[in-house]
């Protein structure tokens, strides 16, 4: 699983670093990005990325 976060989209919420700090951070501009987004998802941290999907206000979370 990777995913992608929809700059145009984020609202700079912070949800998604709060339920997995592990693979979303805030940018300088205070919107959310991947930290690393040419890895696969851990399967540590599959569960809480689909939550972070799903808790996006904006659903500027994508899965790719």
């Amino acid at each position: 699983m990777k995913v992608d976060v929809n700059k145009e989209l984020c609202i700079g919420c912070g949800i998604c670093v709060n339920i997995c700090e592990d693979v979303f951070q805030m940018d300088d501009e205070g919107l959310a990005f991947v930290k690393d987004d040419r890895e696969e998802t851990k399967e540590e941290n599959i569960s809480s990325v689909k939550e972070a999907i799903e808790s996006c206000p904006t659903n500027a979370i994508i899965q790719i």
